[in-house]
């Protein structure tokens, strides 16, 4: 029963927190379990990590001294601490970029029962002079459908926190925890202390706006292969029209033509970096189309060496970059023997001697 008597108060939630420990934890997991699978589903949202904890018994207490209990014996409100800890189980969802926050906030509020929201971003960005990290705050509990179900039948009383948060701001929050004695501070260490907060903005706000414009620069490299093809005839019979400038090859459109060559391959983003900075370090002036060509006139052949090189060597796999690098080899050799280091060249000089 609620009463007035903190020490009677500060026992019973002992003994709550001591008996069912095991039930936090199991619950603990089972909520990050399902938060993560209900985010991961959802294609178009990037995580950098999902993690939990059963807060700290004594944390808990604390946190109800310095913020409730003042005020509840001050109009003599019987409590007791546990409705007031709504952060006992906590998940903290870290994702890439600020506007999936909003996107997860929504999602979440379909699956689960929402009791509170509390907004940190908006909290700090309205606030003068203010430091601390931003962030959303959502206290949940399992809706009605996800209580009827027999592996959340334990946990349909527990309510839990979930904090969402960017890359960008999950740091600012462990640094910001570093930063000593923010209030009470000569005016100087606060201005550095604001002018770092605003660093980490600007970093949010320009991974969003880099991750917006690479997506820009994908649309604006898919375009038809036929315009690619008639950019590779054009160039290779000398027919460009005036002032005709050549797309420069970059990894927008390499990935465009290696998906149109290989479109079951998965190109990760990385080696499709690098690859390509090699192609370019070796003929800077390479355009899409005649990187196209060099592919559609050989790629037949290098096939043809694939079969060859794969039954001579049955442990090794001859995947797509080694087509593109025998096909810009067959296109021009000079330019592109780097791309075929050490015996490989050779190998392949000996097959197209055998097989012009």
């Amino acid at each position: 029963m609620p009463s007035l008597d903190f020490e009677v108060e500060k026992q019973s939630f002992r003994d709550y927190y001591n008996g069912n420990h095991g039930l936090l934890d199991g619950a603990k997991s089972s909520f990050i379990t399902l938060v993560n699978s209900l985010i991961r589903a959802s294609s178009d949202i990037a995580l950098s990590k999902i993690e939990g904890r059963v807060k700290d018994r004594d944390e808990c207490i604390k946190k109800f001294s310095e913020k409730y209990k003042a005020s509840l014996e001050a109009n003599a409100q019987e409590y007791r601490i546990l409705d007031h800890i709504t952060d006992l189980i906590g998940v903290r969802v870290v994702c890439l970029y600020e506007d999936d926050i909003e996107k997860i906030k929504d999602l979440l509020s379909v699956h689960f029962e929402v009791i509170d929201i509390t907004d940190k971003i908006a909290q700090i960005e309205n606030t003068e002079n203010s430091f601390g990290y931003k962030g959303l705050h959502l206290d949940l509990k399992l809706n009605e459908k996800r209580k009827e179900l027999p592996e959340y039948s334990q946990f349909v009383d527990l309510g839990f926190e979930v904090q969402v948060r960017t890359i960008i701001q999950d740091s600012w929050s462990v640094l910001d925890h570093k930063i000593k004695y923010k209030k009470s501070i000569p005016i100087n260490l606060k201005r550095r202390i604001n002018s770092l907060a605003a660093l980490f903005e600007v970093a949010d706000r320009e991974f969003r706006e880099i991750r917006n414009a690479t997506e820009e620069s994908i649309k604006a490299e898919d375009i038809p292969q036929e315009q690619i093809t008639r950019e590779s005839d054009q160039i290779e019979a000398g027919e460009a029209p005036p002032r005709f400038k050549p797309s420069s090859l970059n990894a927008f459109s390499f990935l465009k033509i290696a998906h149109h060559f290989f479109n079951e391959f998965d190109f990760e983003a990385r080696k499709v970096d690098e690859f390509t900075e090699e192609v370019v370090s070796l003929k800077p002036d390479i355009s899409r189309g005649k990187f196209n060509f060099y592919i559609r006139e050989n790629i037949s052949k290098v096939k043809r060496y694939k079969e060859f090189f794969e039954e001579s060597n049955q442990n090794e796999k001859f995947n797509p970059y080694a087509v593109i690098r025998h096909c810009l080899y067959l296109g021009d050799k000079e330019i592109f023997a780097k791309l075929l280091p050490g015996q490989s060249a050779e190998t392949f000089e000996v097959w197209l001697a055998d097989n012009g």
